[in-house]
């Protein structure tokens, strides 16, 4: 069974995530290419590290070469950042890259993007979805991707030095060289050791590097960076006296951030931090868009600033259709994916690590010292989130609840509001917050809470959890 969720379609690999359903995906885009009658623009495609990630791109290319789509295919494992701005760049309908993102090494997937390198909408993912189930395997004919390869109809591209120029003029490099910060990275055996080398190098920072070599199975670790994964990193900053350390994901769409003390800085924070630089220091205009999960510390920076932060429901997809609305400066998500204004509608690592980089140079102050003047301005915002596991009765009976009954536990304070955007999620009179929502892409169930206190906010948690009859463990 194909399906595509808010972060494209992730399935196990030998399970869902087979030849077979990779070649319906493909031809079920191929016809729908041609149904809107901008097949002869072509197509690019890229790829990860993970396991069959080459060899899934290659099938993904042969379908759409037998189905008669130009194909450009990135011929070296990159970001899925790059793919994106290779498909605004190159003025393409579609592109796709191969990965599952953050998932466990057992998962692969297939990200969809659209013209103007941003996220498939659902409108499009869900037709791809019905069309792809539907495919029947005696329509696909593959052309061989060497015979492809040969005849022009697939062509090799290597287009980094056009994505690294992009973020390179949009950093302040003469800043950096001036502070040559040192930097630990820690692509977590991801894609974007080559183009952060390359950005940080190129601005003269001295480099330390760790979890570099190519594993399929990421150091038997989550490729997602979170406090969790980043014991090692926390320990090379520490050990090399580093002004930040900085890891990306298993595609490098998002980011985790230690500072100067080796302590992890929450991707809340990270995402307000950045806000706060590009207004206060560098002196840029604008809004910002975060998904319902994710810090409301933003929408009091945005306020303190004249400006305002508009809620979207999770998905990045939603923030750049966000930030195309409102023009906004920036918009985030608490899971480490962020972008800004002027580069591409979608998650990027790379660019995101180069502006914190600069902005440690600019500012002259440490990482620590952001944080503290933050929430010495503020005030301070916690965050706690859980997740579980649920089978297919659990997951309906809390569906059942939770969003047909509008069923809820007293929290033991004034609720504002109750909204059901996305989700479950509760507004508090005080200003605090709790969310409960079904993953777009797991068999989970995520409850994010956050409150003055990371005690209050794990408090708001363990009640909600009590109610749905889950296990709570703090």
């Amino acid at each position: 069974m194909i399906t595509f969720g808010t972060g494209g379609w992730r399935a196990i690999i030998g399970e869902d995530f087979t030849k077979a359903n990779i070649q319906r995906v493909a031809h079920a885009l191929a016809r729908r290419m041609i149904r809107e009658k901008v097949d002869a623009e072509g197509f690019v495609i890229g790829y990860d590290r993970r396991f069959l990630s080459r060899e899934s791109a290659i099938w993904f290319s042969e379908v759409m070469a037998g189905d008669g789509i130009p194909l450009c295919f990135v011929n070296l494992s990159a970001p899925t950042p790059q793919i994106m701005f290779t498909v605004k760049n190159m003025n393409l309908p579609y592109g796709a890259a191969i990965t599952a993102s953050h998932n466990p090494a057992i998962y692969n997937g297939v990200k969809l993007f659209t013209r103007g390198g941003r996220d498939a909408v659902q409108e499009v993912t869900d037709e791809i979805t019905e069309a792809a189930n539907a495919v029947d395997l005696s329509d696909i004919h593959p052309i061989p991707f060497d015979d492809a390869l040969r005849d022009g109809q697939i062509r090799l591209i290597d287009p980094r030095d056009a994505y690294l120029d992009s973020i390179m003029e949009r950093i302040d490099i003469a800043a950096i060289r001036h502070r040559r910060p040192r930097i630990v990275l820690d692509p977590m055996f991801g894609v974007s050791l080559n183009g952060l080398m390359t950005i940080f190098y190129t601005a003269r920072c001295d480099i330390d590097v760790i979890n570099d070599r190519h594993d399929a199975f990421f150091g038997r670790h989550l490729p997602a960076p979170n406090p969790e994964t980043l014991v090692d990193l926390q320990h090379a900053v520490a050990e090399h006296r580093a002004d930040i350390g900085i890891a990306t994901d298993g595609d490098a769409d998002r980011l985790g951030i230690i500072d100067e003390n080796g302590a992890y800085i929450p991707a809340n924070e990270v995402l307000v931090l950045l806000y706060y630089y590009l207004l206060r220091y560098k002196g840029w205009k604008g809004d910002a868009v975060r998904n319902i999960a994710t810090t409301h510390l933003l929408d009091r920076v945005a306020q303190a600033f004249g400006q305002r932060c508009w809620e979207v429901p999770v998905g990045f997809k939603h923030i750049s259709s966000g930030m195309d609305e409102h023009d906004a400066l920036i918009g985030g998500e608490s899971s480490g994916g962020l972008t800004v204004r002027g580069h591409i509608s979608g998650k990027d690592g790379l660019y995101a690590a180069s502006l914190l980089v600069e902005m440690v140079s600019v500012t002259g102050k440490p990482l620590s010292a952001l944080v503290a003047e933050i929430y010495a301005t503020f005030g301070e915002m916690h965050m706690a989130e859980y997740d579980w596991g649920l089978t297919e009765t659990t997951r309906g009976d809390l569906h059942d609840r939770l969003f047909l009954q509008h069923q809820l536990p007293d929290f033991g304070k004034a609720v504002e509001r109750v909204s059901y955007l996305d989700g479950c999620k509760v507004y508090f009179a005080d200003g605090s917050w709790l969310i409960a929502r079904f993953s777009g892409t797991e068999p989970r169930i995520r409850c994010f809470a956050e409150d003055a206190t990371m005690e209050k906010a794990r408090e708001l948690v363990r009640i909600m959890a009590g109610f749905m009859n889950l296990p709570f463990d703090d």
